[in-house]
């Protein structure tokens, strides 16, 4: 039984106005008025960072009826949070997204990414919020496109000596073209989802390169080409 304060007991009661429960939330092409964690549904992103801010997490989630039927944990800038996203996979599936949330994801940016994410969709904040039905289990790896790789960024720069691009959307990056006052007007890059893919399927790992080698940008227009690594 519930336990009042002396103070309360005193009081004389009054009754409560029309209870017209919680305000609705675009929940899949659908208003929801949202009671309970079963009436959740929708497919989102969310960031998350740890504490020292060495490393960031993308987590997706696809939900149903509160429980996460789908997720996808993507880490970079930390070697142990990609040790850690295996772990919270496992972990992820199959629970309810409250219970998600009050569970040790292993890594501090993969924690707060589900903090995130939860924060969006109890909000009906989801990337379904007007899509009827939501999304298909397995929607994330869309995604990644061909070979099944997260999309990465990696670029280094010094006042001194300039940018280099590492790696972009395309793929691994081969050499930098350079114009006659020595800026970037392309690349050469190796789409290394693509080329791992043939490999596996068969074509010899030298032909499965060369096939998928690709350049972006006026890269044969420049005047000399650089290894970003190297030079």
């Amino acid at each position: 039984m519930l336990q009042y304060s002396s103070e309360v007991e005193r009081m004389c009661p009054i009754a409560k106005g029309p209870k017209h429960g919680p305000a609705p939330i675009p929940e899949e092409g659908q208003w929801v008025k949202a009671y309970e964690i079963k009436d959740i549904s929708g497919f989102t992103h969310g960031i998350g960072w740890c504490a020292p801010q060495q490393g960031c997490c993308k987590l997706s989630l696809n939900i149903k009826e509160g429980i996460i039927e789908e997720a996808l944990v993507e880490t970079i800038g930390c070697s142990g949070m990609t040790h850690s996203a295996a772990m919270a996979a496992e972990i992820l599936q199959g629970k309810t997204i409250l219970e998600a949330l009050n569970t040790d994801l292993v890594c501090d940016a993969i924690n707060v990414a589900m903090r995130e994410l939860f924060l969006q969709i109890v909000y009906g904040r989801s990337q379904t919020a007007f899509s009827e039905n939501g999304l298909p289990v397995g929607t994330s790896l869309d995604d990644l496109g061909k070979g099944l790789r997260s999309q990465v960024g990696t670029i280094f720069a010094t006042n001194a000596k300039g940018v280099r691009y590492l790696e972009m959307a395309e793929g691994y990056i081969l050499n930098l073209a350079v114009d006659k006052d020595d800026q970037v007007i392309g690349y050469k890059f190796v789409h290394l989802g693509k080329m791992m893919e043939a490999i596996r399927n068969g074509v010899a790992p030298a032909e499965a390169y060369e096939k998928n080698v690709k350049t972006y940008g006026r890269y044969d227009e420049a005047v000399k080409y650089i290894d970003p690594r190297k030079e």
